[in-house]
């Protein structure tokens, strides 16, 4: 018997070692018989594109994770923001998010082409329980701002 507590018995017919409990359940739906998990995928595109390249980056990326059976349910670009240091001699870039319903191998594979490609400086990719409803939490910072700048301009 092993001491951890994850491990329920020794397999004892194919001496692989311990059998795992699965109690909980895991995250993710399932189509078809094949298991697909939620993911965001956010990247960083260097300052120097144009809004068309960043698009044509998201697009592509879209049609990395459709090619392998996955499926992109929303794309958002957040724009040009300033980072906190430098990367890459950048000091701005262009974030993009994607909600992605795949399963890991399709995350893989985006992330190996997204490794590739120059113009990503970096990336990151998560694994969530379910995806937010309606814009994200970036989003409605930028439509707040946008809102105080406008009341403020009619101030003055």
């Amino acid at each position: 018997m092993c001491a951890h507590p994850l491990f329920d018995e020794w397999d004892k017919e194919s001496r692989r070692g311990p059998v795992i409990r699965m109690d909980q359940p895991t995250i993710g739906i399932n189509v078809k018989g094949i298991k697909m998990a939620l993911y965001e995928h956010i990247f960083l595109a260097r300052q120097d594109l144009s809004q068309a390249q960043v698009d044509t980056l998201a697009a592509t990326a879209t049609e990395i994770v459709e090619a392998n059976k996955g499926k992109v349910t929303k794309t958002e670009t957040w724009g040009l923001k300033s980072l906190a240091y430098k990367i890459d001699r950048n000091r701005k870039a262009h974030f993009v998010m994607l909600n992605i319903d795949a399963p890991g191998t399709v995350v893989e594979e985006l992330e190996r082409q997204t490794r590739i490609n120059e113009d990503v400086i970096r990336y990151m990719t998560i694994r969530v329980e379910e995806h937010e409803d309606g814009p994200s939490v970036m989003m409605r910072k930028n439509e707040r701002d946008r809102k105080r700048r406008e009341t403020r301009e009619e101030r003055d």
